[in-house]
């Protein structure tokens, strides 16, 4: 049993390096990479993603995995690498249903396609990018046929980023918040304070906005050699290593909200990649999230749970003021605070209101399940957005930019990815309630700019955990209860009705 220990666990340290080269490269590609070196960054990236696959899907790492998972040597493993066997087993189960040169093919033609959106999206002209998702959507389907889970073919694909999530399962809680979130919208949208609201037009430059970023992780306590902030067309997180996480944003938005609220949002993804099991775990299929719902939780709760809560602006409120005196000479708090949660049914996803962002992503799901399942095909993509947008918010894009082309998720493949946003969404309010429940005094720490126990508290209750549970276990290890769609919706009645009131 030594000698397949000792091998798993070099194939495993091996495949992480593996996957810090891909993820530097992908990174590189979305920051600074010149654009005509797409062609040959594509080839670069497709080739290690299929010498990954093969490694992990060898014969020789899985006859090693099976013969310490059989009942006789699992009982005499220690419980950490019983842990580690078991999850191993699993994912190696799943990878090697799909074959190496369908990976390759699939890295190659989404790295093109990343760069092609790009394109599309600064023309806001979406026949650039439409042929490359067609392919992208054709190899979606051959996936889900590879994989082949029960149920809609869409079931193959939400697994691969919340394990255990059916389209059943998921159609059952957007069910439910999705009249929740227009009935309360309308209720709002009738108001007369919201009726009276005005846009917040005050200009940021960008070395102010840089300012206020950096500021802002260092107070989460992300580690300044552990971490970099830089800019891309979508903001992103990524990890090379265990002590290598980078982050970016935007500042292209003038509003010094969004540059700062998508920099929140990306630190809280970076945190959890620095707080993943160490130790024994280190460079094994432990030390990574369960989900992408999970991981999602902790960008939400720092993003909305902590930087849109009044008591966090007490603290923050006065640093824009300083930084930027003139822009708030005729604003207080209260109606800075108002204006960082007002409500307005807006285009843009990345810069939707709290209230209205998990509609925008139910939008998504929905189109997604209707691409797999052949209901509506990439050209007509355009027109059956413009129609959901009007239908769940009341707003129509103009152009393709604002509309089909904001998001790069599909020209990566990532398709059952959107709806991890809802998922973690939710999470993170369950996470708050919990918190605020076990630590009252919570409340005058963030009013003081101080988030060193909240980091704790999570390190502690998700952190730390890794794969060793799933995503739902430990929700409910946490909170007494998994996925519950009520504990949001309450908390957003109690906030917005406040806010507005309803």
């Amino acid at each position: 049993m030594k000698e397949s220990l000792d091998f798993i666990y070099k194939e495993q340290k091996e495949l992480t390096k593996f996957g810090g080269i891909a993820a530097l490269l992908g990174w590189d590609q979305m920051t600074y990479m010149p654009t005509q070196g797409a062609a040959e960054r594509s080839d670069q990236i497709s080739l290690i993603s299929r010498l990954s696959h093969e490694r992990f899907t060898s014969d020789k790492l899985w006859d090693h995995v099976r013969k310490l998972a059989s009942p006789a040597n699992l009982e005499k493993l220690e419980k950490k690498d019983r842990a580690v066997v078991l999850r191993l087993e699993k994912d190696i189960e799943k990878s090697r249903k799909v074959p190496s040169d369908f990976v390759e093919k699939m890295a190659k033609i989404t790295t093109i396609a990343y760069t092609a959106w790009q394109e599309a999206r600064e023309k806001s002209k979406f026949t650039l990018f439409a042929l490359h998702l067609e392919k992208i959507v054709e190899l979606e389907k051959e996936y889900c046929g590879f994989i082949n889970l029960p149920g809609p073919e869409y079931n193959s694909l939400l697994d691969d980023y919340e394990e255990g999530m059916t389209v059943e399962k998921l159609k059952k809680e957007f069910d439910y918040i999705k009249p929740q979130l227009i009935d309360i919208l309308e209720k709002i949208t009738s108001s007369d304070i919201y009726n009276k609201q005005q846009n917040f037009d005050k200009k940021f430059d960008v070395e102010k906005q840089r300012e206020i970023c950096n500021l802002i992780i260092k107070k989460m306590n992300l580690p300044k050699e552990q971490s970099r902030l830089d800019v891309s067309t979508h903001p992103f997180t990524t990890s090379m290593g265990n002590d290598d996480v980078r982050i970016t944003t935007n500042f292209e938005h003038e509003n010094p909200l969004f540059s700062f609220l998508s920099t929140v949002h990306e630190g809280g993804h970076a945190l959890y990649e620095l707080g993943l099991p160490q130790g024994d775990f280190k460079d094994t299929v432990i030390s990574d999230s369960p989900s992408l719902g999970l991981h999602e939780s902790q960008s939400r709760f720092w993003e909305n749970m902590i930087a849109r809560n009044k008591h966090f602006w007490k603290y923050f409120y006065p640093v824009f003021e300083k930084i930027s005196p003139e822009q708030f000479k005729d604003i207080d708090l209260d109606t800075w605070y108002r204006h960082v949660n007002q409500v307005r049914p807006s285009l843009i996803r990345v810069e939707a209101d709290e209230l209205t962002y998990c509609l925008h992503v139910i939008l998504r799901f929905e189109l997604e399940l209707a691409l797999i399942d052949g209901e509506i095909k990439v050209s007509e993509l355009p027109g059956f957005w413009n129609g959901k947008m009007d239908e769940l918010l009341g707003v129509t894009p103009k152009n393709d930019k604002e509309g089909v082309l904001q998001d790069m998720h599909w020209s990566g493949g990532s398709f059952g990815y959107f709806p991890t946003y809802a998922i973690g969404t939710i999470y993170a309010s369950q996470m708050f309630k919990q918190l605020s429940g076990e630590k009252p005094d919570i409340i005058e720490e963030i009013e003081q700019g101080d988030f060193t126990s909240i980091l704790a508290w999570l390190r502690e209750h998700v952190h730390k955990y890794g794969c060793l549970m799933t995503a739902d276990e430990i929700i409910e290890n946490t909170c007494g209860e998994g996925l519950n769609s009520k504990v949001f919706i309450e908390y957003l009645k109690d906030k917005y009705y406040s806010l507005y009131e309803v």
